[in-house]
């Protein structure tokens, strides 16, 4: 299926280039589970892989066309009514009918029980399958499935750092130890 992830744009010369990031709000990687539902379907499970004020990023067994209209259901947030922006093999992107409050987003954000490590273990997990994925597909679907893989694993490489740093933190404010008794 063709996405509207990313086009690609033409530099000076014709050669291809990145598009610049054109989203409204930052993302946050995480890994949730949610349902979906479309119409008058019945619910489908689905797992968040980010998410924004505007909109998320989902991991979706079922197919789903671009500019449907389904609700997402996400623990602690009231049913949030979405368009899918696009959508490639398993990976969908919702846009939110009405954005969440900052507080909201930051709140959800903070009620993961996820540990670093589990964090950063499931986005490279998705980079690694997302290239896989890119390397199967079609010419349509190569660049989304590619810049998916490429977020998830900068991703997973920016939590590493912040793990890193906090582990240091915390050893550098440990208290020094007591001298040993003679």
């Amino acid at each position: 299926m063709a996405s509207s992830m990313n086009p690609v744009e033409r530099q000076p010369g014709g050669e291809p280039g990145p598009t610049p990031e054109r989203r409204r709000a930052n993302r946050a990687a995480l890994r949730l589970e949610a349902t979906m539902r479309e119409g008058t379907r019945g619910k489908l499970r689905v797992r968040l892989i980010d998410i924004s004020t505007h909109g998320c990023r989902i991991e979706c067994s079922s197919t789903v066309a671009v500019d449907m209209r389904v609700w997402l259901n996400i623990a602690g947030l009231e049913a949030q009514n979405c368009r899918v922006v696009w959508h490639c093999q398993e990976f969908v992107g919702l846009e939110f009918g009405h954005p969440l409050a900052d507080a909201v987003l930051e709140r959800l954000l903070q009620s993961q029980q996820q540990t670093p490590e589990t964090r950063i273990n499931e986005l490279r997990d998705i980079a690694s399958r997302t290239h896989w994925l890119a390397r199967q597909a079609s010419d349509a679907e190569i660049h989304p499935l590619a810049e998916l893989s490429r977020t998830c694993a900068v991703d997973a490489v920016v939590e590493g750092f912040r793990l890193g740093a906090a582990k240091r933190g915390a050893a550098s404010k440990k208290p020094p130890a007591p001298p040993a008794a003679d």
